[in-house]
């Protein structure tokens, strides 16, 4: 028995049905002429589709066509932005470094040239026939060849005029004929945190040269230690920026520059671990300039030096700061002499082990980064130097002639 079944019977409703029934030959009437309308409808939809079908319907096809053809045209876009802007203008004074070194066999008496590695360079000067590039040190490193790289892939060969292994720039020169942009330097010290900053270089070597990354500012004043001899033993903090920019092997020697197309640093290093992305480190180029300066006129950087060995408090257990340095509680920052070198001016103004240097020419100085800063740029060979310094909890003066680093 269906669900309808089950209702109850109404005289009254049969009834009213009975009456509709009797009027279904108008129901099919006006059913009909619906039907009709709705194809009249359909027809003339299609009619135009139906009249490039039909003769002479050649002309309205061609103009439907010329309509369709010009809705899918390519729009060209001019976009440009601080970084498109910024790339334009120092793209160009970044160039491929190649290392060439000769290798022999024994076997072979005769020896050749291998390309051992490529990083890259900028062009920072250019003076009447000749450009200067400066590199890392650690990309011609063992070269007997260099061969430079420009963005247009023209390859001119370069002569090494310097290196420095402490803070691993070289400085390049070569022909200037076919150079055609000089990067302008910018100022390293007023960049801000979190500003945005552009890496570009030969990532991977050249099949990737004039490669551009974009990221920010994620440190100023960063001390990193580096092994320089590959013993495992810390040789010295280099002073870097810290960026999030992509920095890979090829990347070495290129430029970091900001939004003004300015070179602000030279990318030197990342950050390689499993559990690390994202850190990158450049030489800042206000630290980079007058190591360059040497470098071109001298062949090596001529630095004054106190003669000294020098560990940052911060990194001083609190025990030892309060117990072996016998610092203030008020004192928390400076550069603790770890060892003073035989015949240095150090030992010469009687500096002695565990001295904390505080202040430098009235400047105040709170780590190693601050101090190189004020030797290395503020001062010369043969400069007298003030310090202050807690000697066992007491602050006294010292005096010292700076001498020449590479006399010790």
């Amino acid at each position: 028995m269906g669900y309808y079944d089950q209702i109850p019977s109404d005289p009254q409703k049969e009834q009213q049905t009975r009456i509709i029934r009797k009027g279904s030959k108008g129901g099919y009437f006006f059913s009909g002429l619906i039907g009709v309308m709705i194809g009249a409808l359909i027809v003339w939809l299609m009619l135009p589709s139906l009249v490039g079908m039909m003769p002479g319907g050649n002309e309205l096809s061609a103009k439907d066509s010329s309509a369709v053809s010009s809705t899918n045209q390519q729009i060209s876009a001019d976009i440009t932005t601080d970084v498109t802007s910024a790339v334009d203008k120092a793209a160009n004074a970044v160039v491929g470094v190649t290392n060439i070194q000769s290798t022999s066999d024994f076997l072979r008496p005769t020896s050749e040239e291998q390309e051992a590695g490529t990083g890259s360079g900028v062009i920072y000067k250019k003076s009447g026939d000749k450009a200067y590039v400066v590199t890392n040190n650690h990309v011609i490193e063992g070269a007997t060849q260099i061969e430079v790289t420009l963005a247009d892939g023209a390859k001119v060969d370069a002569k090494l005029l310097g290196a420095d292994i402490w803070t691993d720039l070289a400085v390049l020169e070569m022909d200037a004929s076919k150079v055609t942009t000089v990067a302008e330097f910018g100022n390293s010290d007023s960049l801000k945190q979190g500003e945005t900053v552009i890496a570009i270089g030969n990532p991977l070597g050249l099949d990737f040269s004039g490669s551009v990354t974009t990221g920010v500012v994620s440190g100023k004043d960063r001390a990193i230690p580096v092994d320089l001899n590959g013993d495992n033993q810390i040789d010295w903090q280099a002073e870097v920026l810290q960026t999030d920019a992509a920095i890979n092997p090829g990347n070495s020697g290129g430029a970091l520059v900001n939004l003004a197309g300015q070179l602000i640093g030279i990318n030197s290093m990342k950050i390689s671990q499993a559990t690390v992305e994202g850190i990158g480190l450049a030489i800042p180029i206000n630290s980079a300039i007058p190591v360059i300066e040497d470098l071109e006129k001298f062949g090596e950087m001529k630095r004054p030096s106190m003669g000294v060995t020098l560990v940052d408090v911060t990194n001083v257990s609190a025990y030892h700061q309060r117990d072996t340095l016998r610092l203030p509680e008020e004192v928390s920052t400076g550069v603790v002499v770890d060892e003073v070198i035989e015949g240095s001016a150090a030992e010469k103004a009687e500096l002695k082990q565990y001295d904390v240097i505080v202040e430098m020419d009235g400047e105040k100085i709170e780590n190693m980064i601050d101090l190189r800063k004020h030797l290395y740029n503020e001062k010369e060979i043969g400069d007298d130097l003030k310090l202050k310094v807690y000697r066992k909890g007491q602050l006294i003066e010292a005096t010292l002639e700076l001498k020449d680093n590479s006399a010790l």
